[in-house]
């Protein structure tokens, strides 16, 4: 995605009253010092706001199965079907949620995307209650996956706005204020359970019909379009045609699916492993937020780390940090220790966080190394460069979609593990497998000395 602006024109207000951009220069120093750093930063405040609102959403799942309670006639198996189809939609709305940005502009879409969270929490706030359809809060769970597009779209609009060299601050800023938002919803689920009761799950999305609007209204106080900001021609197709947009699917699949994965069935599975310590949806509440809220504020240590110590080396070594903190989960489910088994857990969550930093930086830099490659064969650079960037954006929209289907695999893997065996434990070897896998490949492809290794990455 590339931004083409107007010759120059009178700038926009820094401050106060939002006027309309008539032109962005962010690479200008002199511009950017002047004007577009208090609009940019404006844009960015807001835009995490409504993201993290966003990502609330997409994540009321993970809180409401802890509400339905035997008198809804639910077992296990079809509460992670609850938590899966959110993740569904909000992986196959992603690509779409990142291309509007530049069609109906950023401000524009923000509002619209915000006001679309209403069509599954004001149904939600009115319906759920026991006697309600299984089909029902199929539908409705499924509609909170708009809310999974939400992030997209938000990352695609704030890096319109900010130069190259702040672009990573900025979008490790805006993600991880998004990220925020599923601990934050199972924070306000047990305020709920812990006041109210279990028998008030309306209260919960009831909770952000507010919040919300005032997303919406948010938007469209404070927020600008950036003017002739344009999808690239080709560059989805170009990028899908990148054995590298694959690899890299692959490994964010292991990394992001694994946090929203987690994050919508860690309360789940703290009740059926363990539901001696945790007898009622309240106890296991007071946990579920603590593996969430840890990956997303560990989540920029990992693109620092990725900086200084090159993002295909951290991916590797956090990968096999992953499968070890998998297998201490399945030693302890089978031990029955808590304190090993909430140890290995939360450790996933923190390499998950650590890893959705260094996948993120691992894009750019492999393009960047091409990029090189193929200047010194054509002596074109800027022509190399442009290609670079437009394939780089175009392989995170690709991948952010994909990798957002891992929480429908984390979901389904529990599912079908309590289904046959009654336990969590296949579930466990085949994360153990899937992390095996992305480091073996990480090597394979990032790592392995030779003369086609890409340097930098």
């Amino acid at each position: 995605m590339s931004t083409l602006v107007s010759p120059r024109t009178p700038a926009p207000a820094a401050a106060g009253r939002r006027v309309p951009i008539t032109e962005w220069h962010p690479e200008d120093p002199e511009f950017w010092a002047t004007t577009g750093a208090p609009v940019a930063r404006r844009n960015l405040y807001v835009s995490i706001f409504a993201e993290h609102v966003g990502f609330s959403v997409w994540s009321l799942w993970s809180v409401m199965v802890l509400f339905l309670g035997p008198q809804y006639g639910i077992d296990p198996a079809g509460k992670f079907l609850l938590t899966a189809v959110p993740a569904a939609l909000g992986a196959v709305l992603r690509l779409p949620y990142t291309l509007a940005v530049a069609r109906f502009g950023g401000r524009n879409w923000t509002i619209v995307s915000a006001l679309l969270l209403l069509v599954p929490a004001v149904p939600m706030a009115v319906l759920i209650e026991p006697g309600v359809s299984y089909a029902t809060l199929m539908v409705l769970a499924c509609l909170t996956g708009v809310g999974g597009g939400n992030f997209a779209s938000s990352m695609a609009n704030i890096n319109l706005f900010f130069p190259e060299r702040l672009k990573g601050r900025a979008l490790g800023l805006n993600a991880g204020g998004g990220n925020l938002g599923v601990p934050a919803v199972q924070l306000v689920g047990l305020a709920v359970l812990a006041t109210a009761g279990a028998a008030y799950p309306r209260l919960v999305p009831a909770v952000y019909l507010p919040l919300i609007v005032l997303a919406a209204l948010a938007a469209a106080r404070w927020l600008d379009n950036i003017p002739g900001a344009r999808n690239e021609p080709g560059a989805l197709r170009a990028a899908a045609r990148d054995p590298h947009t694959w690899v890299m699917s692959l490994l964010y699949i292991g990394t992001f699916g694994s946090f929203i994965g987690f994050g919508f069935a860690f309360g789940q599975v703290l009740q059926l492993q363990f539901h001696d310590r945790f007898p009622t949806p309240v106890d296991a509440a007071w946990l579920t937020f603590l593996g969430p809220l840890i990956g997303s504020l560990i989540r920029p240590l990992g693109g620092q780390l990725a900086d200084r110590l090159g993002g295909a080396r951290i991916t590797f070594w956090n990968f096999v940090a992953m499968a070890a903190g998998a297998g201490l989960v399945l030693y302890a489910a089978r031990d029955r220790s808590f304190p090993l088994y909430l140890t290995g857990f939360l450790a996933l969550f923190v390499f998950s966080g650590i890893g959705n930093g260094s996948t993120y930086k691992m894009i750019p830099a492999i393009f960047r190394a091409r990029a090189t490659i193929e200047a010194e064969l054509t002596g074109d650079r800027a022509a190399a460069d442009r290609r670079a960037r437009r394939l780089s954006g175009a392989l995170i929209g690709i991948a952010g979609a994909v990798g957002a289907s891992g929480g429908v695999l984390v979901n389904v893997a529990f599912r079908q593990s309590f289904l046959a065996a009654g336990t969590a434990d296949a579930a466990y070897l085949a994360f153990i497998g899937w992390y095996a896998l992305c480091f073996l490949v990480t090597w394979a492809v990032y790592l392995r000395p030779g003369r086609r290794k890409l340097a930098g990455v």
